[in-house]
C-alpha cells in the first residue's frame, strides 16, 4: 500500500486546496495530511481559523483517510510516525524539494517529495478570499446612506 503526505496550513479552505488534496491522494492508496500548528504559521498572516477547527474541517474531506496537528516543535515527528512513500507539496509552499528530500534522508525518512501543480482560479487562495471579503464589505459600507 502506497501512503502519502500533504501538509498545509489550510485556512479558509478553497477549490485550490481540494485540488491539492485530489491530486495528492491519486498518487497513493492512503492520504494523511498535516494540518500546520497556529504557532507554526511564521511565512504567511496567521490563520484566520483556529487549528482545531482547520482539522476537524480535513478530517471531513473525502480525499483524506487520516489528519492530525503538525509538532509544535519538529516538523519531521508526524511524518517519521506515519513513514510516508511520498511527500505532496502544494505548488505555492515555500519549500525547495531538493532541500527537504536532503532533510528527510538525514533523518531516515525515505520518501519521495513531489509538488503538486497549481489551481488557477479567482478565489482558490485564501489571501485572495480575504480581500475580497474586505473589498465587498468596504464598498458596501461606503455606499450605505446610513
Amino acid at each position: 500500500m502506497k501512503c502519502v503526505v500533504a501538509t498545509g496550513t489550510f485556512d479558509i479552505l478553497h477549490p485550490g486546496h481540494i485540488h491539492y488534496l485530489e491530486e495528492s491522494r491519486r498518487l497513493g492508496d492512503e492520504l494523511h495530511v498535516i494540518v500546520a500548528r497556529d504557532v507554526n504559521v511564521r511565512h504567511k498572516p496567521q490563520p484566520i481559523v483556529p487549528e482545531e477547527q482547520r482539522l476537524r474541517m480535513i478530517r471531513a474531506l473525502k480525499p483524506v483517510d487520516d489528519a492530525r496537528l503538525g509538532d509544535p516543535h519538529d516538523m519531521f515527528r508526524p511524518i517519521e510516525e506515519i513513514r510516508p512513500d511520498i511527500i505532496t507539496l502544494g505548488f505555492n509552499q515555500h519549500f525547495n524539494e531538493e532541500q527537504l528530500g536532503q532533510a528527510l534522508a538525514e533523518r531516515g525518512i525515505d520518501a519521495r517529495v513531489v509538488r503538486i501543480t497549481g489551481y488557477h482560479e479567482p478565489l482558490a487562495s485564501s489571501s485572495r478570499i480575504v480581500e475580497r471579503i474586505l473589498a465587498m464589505r468596504t464598498d458596501t459600507a461606503c455606499s450605505d446612506p446610513d
